[in-house]
């Protein structure tokens, strides 16, 4: 693995996830409390012995860049020649934003070839899931592939939104369509479809080429499953990699938590009795930057007659917060958060810092960083009231409240 140097493609602007991207890029979106959704990503990697990484980031990119900075930069070795190396566009070879992600990875070519890999493994930064990119590049490079793609199965409704492949006995791929109105069904299962995970082993030399060669062509679009893939099927060995979960879970685990909803069952899947996604697995740790803070507190139990405890059920707390005789039910409270008396939290994520003021109702609501919700606030039980206030109500009915400046002054007490 030292000949391989990994690519993560940060920069996507993530606006189905909006308001929460409003001031960040999707993969800093909290996830879980204590994490970032880039966290995963970065993890495999690094689980994997992947040791050089390339993070390019593009649009509003300085809560990733600090968190990174913070958190990985000090993870790897310099001197061993490892590195987590955060790069924002430069503009070296065109005036303009990255138009596609084979774009973004020619943009940047120069880094790439300065490293010398044998490989080049590319990949999203914002997906949920655990897998081993070791094995990955034993299977490209047993197979002499000039590009492996990493495939999942899906149901054919849900395949619009991918690559969609057909394959021959042995994998190797015969068909490519990009987000196709009518997906091909796999052969002897109609209900479902062999997507592509956006996931890439490239030969590093072969890469180089075709990124080169898709550059003057004025009619690409310069994105590797519309344009790169579909024109080398036919003259190149290019193969799918059946996706190996290391979740160690009966069902394979892979989120795209593009949307408000993904997003909010992925997190609340994590405060179950027995979660699809396991955090706790230390044979594949997930690693993140977490700040010194002190443990979580849970005060005011001699008041438990006139309703005034602070209690936490079916949930996760992160350090540095404080239950001050607020209750907390099925929901995640990111650090150093306040819920203070008399208050109930259900069905809910809250990020670091929010405050909740006394007597607040908040259900299946996501309050974001830094949020202050003055006492006797209700949210999550009236749709059209929230927005009417302003918030952001998803299609499956959860409120969320974007940070912003002042906030208590627009939020409208109940009664």
């Amino acid at each position: 693995m030292k000949n391989v140097l990994a690519v993560v493609l940060a920069g996507g602007k993530g606006s189905r996830l909006e308001p929460l991207t409003r001031d960040r890029a999707k993969p800093a979106v909290p996830f879980g409390g204590a994490y970032r959704i880039i966290d995963f990503t970065l993890s495999n990697c690094v689980n994997s012995d992947i040791r050089k990484i390339l993070v390019l980031t593009q649009y509003k990119a300085m809560s990733l860049d600090r968190h990174i900075n913070l958190g990985w930069r000090g993870l790897l070795s310099p001197e061993l020649g490892e590195f987590v190396d955060i790069v924002p566009p430069q503009q070296r070879i065109d005036e303009h934003w990255y138009q596609g992600t084979a774009d973004a990875v020619y943009q940047n070519i120069y880094a790439l070839e300065k490293e010398r890999p044998e490989y080049v493994v590319i990949l999203a930064g914002d997906h949920i899931y655990k897998m081993d990119y070791k094995n990955l590049v034993e299977y490209h490079a047993h197979r002499d592939a000039d590009l492996t793609v990493a495939a999942l199965r899906v149901s054919v409704d849900d395949a619009q939104e991918f690559g969609v492949m057909q394959i021959e006995p042995g994998n190797r791929i015969i068909g490519f369509q990009e987000k196709p109105r009518h997906p091909q069904a796999i052969p002897g299962d109609p209900e479902h479809a062999l997507a592509s995970m956006g996931i890439y082993v490239f030969t590093a030399r072969f890469l180089f080429e075709q990124l080169c060669q898709d550059a003057t062509k004025t009619d690409s679009a310069h994105d590797f499953g519309r344009n790169i893939i579909p024109s080398i099927i036919d003259t190149h060995r290019v193969f799918a990699y059946p996706f190996r979960d290391e979740n160690r879970k009966v069902d394979l685990y892979w989120r795209d938590v593009g949307t408000l909803d993904a997003y909010y069952e992925a997190n609340m899947d994590l405060v179950s009795v027995d979660p699809l996604l396991n955090m706790y697995d230390e044979r594949w740790p997930i690693r993140s930057f977490h700040p010194n803070s002190p443990p979580p507190k849970f005060v005011f139990a001699e008041s438990s007659e006139d309703g005034r405890r602070g209690t936490a059920l079916d949930s996760v707390i992160c350090p540095g917060s404080i239950l001050s005789g607020g209750q907390v039910v099925r929901s995640i409270v990111g650090r150093n958060v306040r819920v203070n008396s008399y208050s109930m939290i259900e069905d809910s994520i809250l990020f670091d810092g929010v405050d909740i003021g006394r007597r607040c109702k908040v259900r299946r609501a996501i309050i974001d960083k830094g949020v202050h919700l003055p006492a006797d606030t209700v949210i999550g039980f009236d749709h059209a009231h929230d927005m009417a206030r302003g918030f952001t109500v998803s299609d499956g009915g959860i409120t969320v409240i974007a940070k912003a400046e002042g906030v208590e002054h627009f939020i409208e007490p109940a009664g």
